[in-house]
């Protein structure tokens, strides 16, 4: 007679939910959009290039060149801090879906992987934000400039995506080769991987409360960030994947995923700024500009186009870079190694000569209520991502622009 299998309880139900399998995009994208929300009536939204470029100014800090000895300590970075945590929580989510393995590529991969991140890193300096920042944050914020930078990054992708379909059958070799997969959770024997994830789980919360004393702002900085790891990991929430899928593969549910994100974040951003929530001694005009950066338009199209290219050549946005360093992927490592240390050189030398050349109607703040109105700069932005939410419904249906 077999012996019955233990039927799990009803935590163990619950654990099932969120750690068997993975999440639907537009869960994630809705979960990250309400917690970005949630990040701005505290302080500011989402960015991810600011902290990654923080690391990399601490880096340099190190080794004592590029005069970068008084950059902000990562400890005291809301943002370094934000993405450090971004990384802690997916290996959490990795962890305790037994998810975790160091995966090692090809080395044509990893060569990839550093000359995107290098490419992130100049795009985002010189478009003053990433992915994130400037698009998933920037567009919600209602920034003339983030639906610019979104048009550029858009265009990098396209021209990056033939160039990957290029050489994968000019030069095949390059990106082919033995791959490595170390401590992956199979079975029983990756038990320790949920015991692990508890424990860092447990640290992250306890860290936390040791800032909740003195910078409460801190404190909810890296619960929010761990959670938006976590969440990432689970949902595999990417912008590349939302630009890059339907023209590869014509699957729409990472776009669609990522657009359900963007309408919860600006009826949320726009609740904040008109009736400037969380301004406390900030003028309430302040407030309304936060997240609408100097970079209209010139700025914003090219930083958009070179972040495009770096991120499909990568295979990771700079949020997707972030949570599969934390599960295991070492291209990503590479990409993020890219990142961190182009980013300083970048903001230091390639960026500030550009700038200073360019007439100064190139780069100013455009504010769309300003021109349009809350109604309609809302209206406005709603209806790019109704026609987007066509174009690749439409695309997955008919197959018309997919592998081109």
């Amino acid at each position: 007679m077999s012996e019955k299998t233990k039927e799990p309880g009803v935590l163990g139900n619950l654990f099932k939910t969120f750690f068997a399998k993975h999440w639907p995009v537009w869960v994630g994208a809705i979960v990250l959009g309400t917690l970005n929300i949630l990040l701005f009536a505290i302080k500011s939204p989402w960015g991810a290039s600011g902290g990654i470029n923080n690391w990399g100014e601490n880096v340099y800090k190190l080794t004592g060149i590029f005069g970068l000895e008084n950059a902000t300590s990562t400890s005291t970075s809301f943002y370094g801090m934000l993405c450090v945590f971004l990384v802690i929580g997916s290996f959490i989510g990795a962890l305790l879906s037994k998810e975790f393995a160091l995966r090692i590529p090809p080395k044509g991969e990893l060569i990839k992987g550093f000359i995107g991140g290098g490419l992130m890193a100049i795009g985002a300096t010189f478009g003053i934000g990433c992915s994130i920042g400037s698009f998933y944050s920037g567009v919600p914020a209602l920034s003339g400039g983030a639906i610019i930078f979104t048009i550029g990054m858009f265009i990098g992708v396209v021209l990056a995506l033939r160039y990957l379909m290029w050489e994968m059958e000019k030069f095949p070799k390059f990106s082919s080769g033995k791959s490595y997969n170390f401590l992956s959770g199979t079975g029983k024997s990756g038990n320790w991987q949920i015991y692990l994830g508890w424990i860092v789980l447990i640290i992250t919360f306890i860290i936390a409360y040791q800032y909740s004393g003195g910078n409460k702002i801190m404190a909810w900085f890296i619960i929010i960030g761990m959670f938006m790891g976590l969440i990432s990991q689970r949902s595999r929430f990417c912008i590349v994947k939302a630009f890059r899928d339907p023209f590869m593969t014509g699957e729409a549910d990472g776009s669609v995923g990522v657009m359900a994100g963007l309408v919860i974040s600006v009826f949320g951003f726009t609740a904040i700024k008109y009736f400037g929530i969380g301004a406390g001694d900030i003028a309430v005009r302040a407030r309304e500009m936060t997240w609408v950066f100097p970079h209209f338009f010139f700025r914003a199209a090219i930083g958009g186009f070179i972040f495009g290219l770096g991120m499909t050549v990568a295979g990771g946005c700079a949020v997707g870079t972030l949570w599969r360093v934390g599960e295991g992927q070492v291209k990503l490592w590479a990409s993020a190694l890219g990142f961190l240390l182009i980013s300083p050189i970048s903001k230091l030398y390639i960026v500030p000569p550009i700038v200073k050349a360019l007439p100064q109607n190139f780069n100013f703040k455009n504010y769309l209520p300003d021109y349009l109105g809350y109604p309609g700069a809302v209206g406005l932005v709603l209806f790019i991502i109704l026609i987007w939410y066509v174009f690749v419904k439409w695309n997955e249906k008919t197959g018309r622009f997919s592998a081109f």
